[in-house]
């Protein structure tokens, strides 16, 4: 459990959970659900102390269950919201990771999408995250609030730390929905190669099993951004929903709030966008696939009957040829087998130019 105190100009570590609030600015509790299951009974008392009132206890069964979708809910003094943040084998905060991702084949990238679900429970001056073990999320914004306390990031076009624990909240939400956007690059770059495969002039596909798992995978990221947007767009709906404040400040950090909800939504917006077009793209190159191989097996077919026709004229004069009468023309002239090879070979290549002429043999198709 990390405990932060987060103001307008400073962001300082707690040891402990403290027995009252500051007077400026609100607290934030980054925990994993191992460590919240474990020090519930203490948070839980802390809320009540701090807030007058602890979390329910299905928000808490919500909060420690590992496969909820992205929801949002809410209660008189806290809005909670659950958001599925892509797992740490595909996120790209790492350039080395991200860079080995880039290589990877499509097995080894599609095999690593997961994700796993970041909890958020915003109280008027406290924020609770609950994160999966070895979150990278929490390090990062960590690490990153240090940063901005410290002026070390001042060119930042978000340089001033976060001002209400909703703000913070959507920070965070905000960044892992930009890994999902960062993952749209790698899956259309995975996606091409097996299209490429897929479409060759030569290509003698059979990695089925890896273009089924891309589209099952595709299917669980539109799914996941669905259940995304649906819980952005909540929230947004209780936002507006909140009661309308005099003081001008107040006012610009409401309308702040506003403003980076919308955002977000439209980076999610952006994601399931692309993936239905990957999708889309997925099941065309499939079609196509098939068209190309029907047209190849009309073009053998188309072949092998030129070839029928033009063999059976001389299959005919041999067959004539071949009966046991002593009367048939040419039959004992000792140049009728160069008559008879004669006009077999003049009818295999006028057939033969009839066809090519019309286009039946050949890799063009007629006009």
């Amino acid at each position: 459990m990390q405990i932060y105190l987060v103001g307008q100009d400073r962001f300082a570590p707690l040891q402990a959970l403290p027995e009252r609030l500051p007077d400026a600015g609100f607290v934030w509790i980054g925990i994993t659900r191992t460590a919240l299951e474990a020090a519930l009974p203490e948070v839980q008392a802390r809320l009540h102390a701090w807030q007058g009132g602890p979390l329910v206890d299905l928000h808490v069964s919500d909060l420690l269950n590992d496969q909820l979708p992205s929801h949002y809910d809410y209660t008189s003094w806290y809005d909670m919201l659950v958001f599925r943040r892509l797992a740490a084998a595909v996120a790209t905060d790492d350039a080395a990771q991200a860079a080995a991702l880039d290589r990877a084949t499509p097995q080894q990238m599609l095999s690593s999408i997961n994700t796993s679900p970041v909890g958020f429970v915003a109280f008027d001056r406290v924020l609770i995250s609950v994160h999966p073990d070895e979150c990278a999320v929490l390090q990062h914004f960590a690490q990153r609030l240090k940063e901005l306390s410290a002026g070390a990031d001042a060119r930042s076009t978000t340089s001033r730390l976060p001002t209400s624990p909703a703000d913070l909240m959507l920070r965070m939400v905000n960044f892992m929905v930009d890994n999902y956007l960062d993952l749209r690059r790698l899956l259309t770059r995975q996606l091409g190669r097996l299209q490429s495969e897929l479409l060759g002039p030569k290509s003698r596909f059979r990695d089925w099993s890896v273009l089924l798992e891309s589209r099952d995978a595709l299917h669980l990221l539109e799914d996941t951004c669905e259940d995304q947007r649906s819980a952005i767009q909540e929230w947004n709906d209780a936002l507006d929903e909140w009661p309308d404040v005099e003081e001008p400040a107040a006012r610009r950090e409401r309308e702040l709030l506003r403003v980076r909800s919308r955002d977000v939504l439209e980076h999610i917006e952006r994601v399931l966008a692309h993936v239905r077009r990957l999708e889309q793209s997925a099941e065309n190159a499939v079609q196509m696939h098939f068209s190309a191989l029907g047209h190849r097996t009309n073009d053998i077919m188309r072949t092998l009957t030129v070839l029928t026709a033009i063999f059976m004229p001389l299959n005919l004069v041999t067959g004539f040829f071949g009966m046991n009468f002593d009367n048939l023309p040419l039959i004992h002239s000792p140049t009728g087998v160069w008559v008879t090879l004669a006009l077999m070979v003049v009818t295999g290549i006028t057939l033969g130019g009839f066809f090519w002429r019309k286009r039946y043999l050949g890799t063009r198709a007629r006009a």
